[in-house]
């Protein structure tokens, strides 16, 4: 029986809940005893858009606040200011996850993203979560640099002091506008030492060479407080090659690894891993099976024209083998090769979970658990202890005391 959109609105109301929709995810980790062990999840997100009048608030600028809030009021998903892109991710997939999220109740003394985040941690068993935003994955393609850095900056200086100060469970890998390489190095000064910070995020969607010399500083800084640094996949649909394709499963697959490979081909190449050793990247949601082919790929370019890249030391592929990989979204569908993908990656000491939750194609624990080639260490290393040694975590002693 169809039911008119107003009767449809109430029941989603009164039936959202995340409790409610992760309840086998709760049954799976009392079956599977997380508790014996500390899981971090390295790749969460919530909606900053819920909270972006908050965030203009931080806004240095006046001028930029006020046309910022007015395209808030005019656009209430994007709010305006961020580019969303165009796509699909709203509309399909295994869960509802935008629309109905808003309606959600989240009573109590704490902000709502705190009280949201724990609610979904608490339901799959996660100890601390790095949380990233979401629309904001767009900005590194936004026309006008001012204000990439300006909502940066804005966005960082609320997450600070609204949730990651108020909840030690919650941990953040800050926005960098690395459209602006200036504003990228002032903006690890401000906040390298802050609390709950635990390294710095660049989106990847965006079109500045990771080479660049101006860039060198702010690398150089990162090696000096010892915070990693990341990349976060995303896609842009109006990429001249994307735009190519007519089907957002494609942009999804593609676009995702797309400009990873860039970013990590140029960062290989010219050097950057010898120039600044101790300085750990991390490639984030990505997936993982774009990674034996950059590996193959380009060792064997290397191997024949080695006079390209005179700083390197080593294969290409060796230097892939240190940096370090999130799961999600982990491609399962041959098992022999993830098997493989997981042994060139070196999977036991670089590889750290991630769910990507709440967004429609996120992976629980028991993606990591249940693989029967990984043994119990290693599963262990993956779900926790690889990002509590890379990131410096800090756990109650009886969950550190498990670490493998």
């Amino acid at each position: 029986m169809d039911l008119p959109l107003s009767d449809f609105r109430k029941m989603a109301v009164a039936e959202f809940d995340t409790t409610k929709l992760l309840a086998h995810a709760s049954q799976q980790a009392k079956e599977r005893g997380y508790e014996r062990f500390p899981i971090v999840d390295v790749d969460s997100h919530h909606y900053e858009s819920e909270s972006m009048t908050e965030i203009l608030d931080y806004l240095d600028d006046p001028v930029l606040r006020q046309l910022a809030l007015s395209a808030a009021q005019a656009s209430a998903k994007s709010n305006g200011v961020v580019p969303t892109g165009v796509g699909y991710q709203d509309m399909g997939g295994r869960v509802t996850r935008y629309p109905l999220r808003k309606l959600e109740k989240a009573d109590g003394p704490q902000h709502r993203d705190i009280t949201l985040t724990k609610r979904w941690m608490d339901c799959m068993g996660i100890d601390v979560a790095i949380l990233f935003p979401t629309p904001m994955l767009q900005l590194g393609v936004h026309p006008q640099v001012e204000v990439e850095v300006a909502l940066a900056r804005a966005y960082n200086r609320w997450l600070c002091e609204k949730v990651l100060t108020r909840e030690p469970r919650l941990r953040s890998m800050l926005y960098l506008p690395f459209n602006d390489a200036d504003a990228t190095f002032r903006m690890v000064q401000e906040f390298g030492k802050h609390e709950g910070v635990c390294g710095f995020m660049v989106t990847a969607a965006r079109y500045r060479p990771v080479h660049h010399n101006s860039y060198m500083k702010t690398y150089a800084l990162l090696e000096d407080l010892g915070l990693p640094l990341g990349f976060h996949a995303a896609y842009n649909w109006n990429d001249q090659s994307l735009s190519l394709l007519n089907r957002f499963i494609s942009v999804h697959a593609l676009g995702f690894t797309f400009h990873n490979m860039v970013h990590m081909a140029n960062w290989i190449v010219n050097g950057i891993p010898e120039r600044f050793p101790k300085l750990k990247v991390v490639w984030i949601e990505s997936g993982l099976a774009w990674i034996p082919f950059m590996m193959q790929r380009f060792d064997n370019e290397y191997m024949m024209r080695s006079s390209e890249a005179p700083a390197l030391k080593k294969l290409p592929s060796d230097y892939m083998r240190d940096m370090f990989y999130t799961t999600q979204p982990m491609e399962m569908t041959d098992m022999g090769a993830l098997q493989t993908t997981m042994r060139m990656i070196n999977a036991e000491t670089q590889l750290m979970y991630s769910s990507d939750y709440p967004h429609w194609d996120f992976d629980l624990p028991s993606t990591i658990y249940d693989l029967p080639f990984l043994s119990e260490a290693a599963k262990r290393n993956i779900l926790g202890g690889n990002a509590i040694r890379l990131f410096n975590l800090k756990l109650p002693a009886q969950k550190l005391a498990r670490v493998a």
